[in-house]
């Protein structure tokens, strides 16, 4: 049975499941941030939400909690009960069946009506009724307008609302996209909550690289893509994961990356202060207050697309300016996707065949250390490795001999 208080604000929880599950693995005794009461209050509440995805183990330091999970075996990512705890006012669902109720025959009313609607037809039967201003009718009618559930226009000097036309929904031309779209795209909540609506989502689909922890981060994200769709500056509060300090970071963000490799969502902005292209793990963001447009946002635009050119990863610091890399490649008899592959992953580098079994990969980068990860995936098939950063083919090279060593193998081919 799911814990029955509900939460108001997600950031506080957001960080209790980021430090418990995710970051810290911290026992009830290594939490020092709140009490310990705290702790175990939150740690319930949690556990009623995950509660068949949690392990734990036993050691002289305590009991550390931690999540469990096999992703051949979850079709939907558990995370996102968190984001059905979010709390309510007893007046915001009243006056959510009020209003619905008044627009049911497809009436147009202004928010003046409405409140006095509300007090003849509701709560007039009341000795001790609730009372609704007008100004709290107006932000409802706002919030709905913006959800898509009210439309408006102006009659005169006045503001009418009615209700948006319903549309007939096909479910099966977009369940199965929906269910795709929750499990492995960011802001995958907003599909979550429409299988939820229905009460059915299909369950055949499994994923190799299931990326469930960034689920925490689609209000951010959210927030986020809203202001770089309307072209609005940001101050973001920014926290070290290390030390736990904030920050405050004033930027126009431009652009959201993720990680093919680990699922990390990255926001790169144009940091006014600095005057340069930054990039932000979006999991250190904790909050996004979003500004004024910017009139200067299509030269921000023209800055990120030359940066992006020479883009790896996420790294962008090199004192030696951009790192030169080649990559010889042999491609044996039946082997197409080797090549297939490379020219799929290769992003801003390029592919050259000098002959029939041999392919020459060459990029400029920023930093080169970044892609050794994706470099050893072609082992056993590299003919020659070459950078313009020494360090790059002496890591690469260096791992190598520590396999060799651990594993007791011999040989040298790479």
């Amino acid at each position: 049975m799911a814990y029955n208080e509900l939460i108001k604000d997600f950031e506080k929880i957001r960080d209790y499941m980021r430090e418990f599950y995710i970051y810290g693995f911290k026992s009830r005794e290594e939490y020092d941030a709140k009490s310990a009461r705290s702790y175990d209050n939150e740690r319930r509440r949690i556990g009623s939400w995950l509660g068949d995805y949690m392990g734990f183990r036993q050691d002289a330091a305590g009991k550390n909690v931690f999540l469990s999970v096999d992703s051949r075996s979850i079709p939907h990512n558990p995370l996102y009960q968190a984001f059905r705890a979010k709390s309510f006012t007893d007046k915001d669902i009243t006056l959510h069946f009020y209003i619905l109720d008044l627009f049911s025959d497809g009436a147009e009313l202004t928010s003046g009506e409405i409140v006095n609607l509300i007090l003849e037809r509701y709560l007039a039967q009341y000795e001790e009724p609730m009372s609704f201003d007008e100004s709290t009718v107006r932000k409802k009618l706002k919030e709905y307008e913006e959800l898509g559930l009210l439309t408006s226009r102006k009659r005169g000097r006045e503001v009418v609302y009615c209700r948006s036309n319903d549309q007939a929904i096909d479910l099966d031309s977009w369940m199965d996209a929906a269910a795709f779209f929750s499990e492995a795209a960011p802001l995958g909540v907003i599909g979550a909550y429409l299988l939820d609506k229905y009460q059915t989502s299909p369950a055949y689909y499994g994923f190799k690289h299931h990326y469930l922890l960034h689920a925490l981060d689609s209000s951010v994200l959210c927030d986020l893509l809203h202001a770089i769709d309307e072209r609005r500056a940001v101050e973001l509060t920014v926290r070290n994961l290390r030390t736990g300090q904030e920050n405050q970071r004033t930027l126009c963000p431009l652009n959201i990356y993720a990680s093919t490799q680990s699922g990390r969502q990255y926001l790169l902005g144009y940091h006014y202060r600095g005057k340069r292209l930054l990039f932000f793990r979006i999991d250190a963001i904790k909050k996004v207050t979003i500004g004024n447009c910017d009139k200067n946002y299509e030269t921000y635009l023209e800055y990120q697309k030359r940066f992006d050119l020479n883009l790896w990863g996420v790294s962008t610091s090199s004192e030696r300016g951009l790192d030169h890399i080649e990559m010889t490649v042999h491609i044996g008899n039946g082997e197409q996707f080797i090549l297939d592959r490379l020219e799929r992953e290769k992003r801003h580098g390029r592919c050259e065949m000098l002959d029939e079994h041999t392919c020459r990969f060459v990029a400029d980068v920023y930093d080169a250390l970044e892609m050794i990860p994706w470099l050893r995936t072609f082992i056993g098939r590299i003919e020659k490795l070459q950078c313009s950063n020494p360090s790059v083919v002496d890591t690469f090279y260096e791992d190598l001999r520590q396999m060799n060593k651990m594993y007791g193998g011999g040989g040298h081919a790479v």
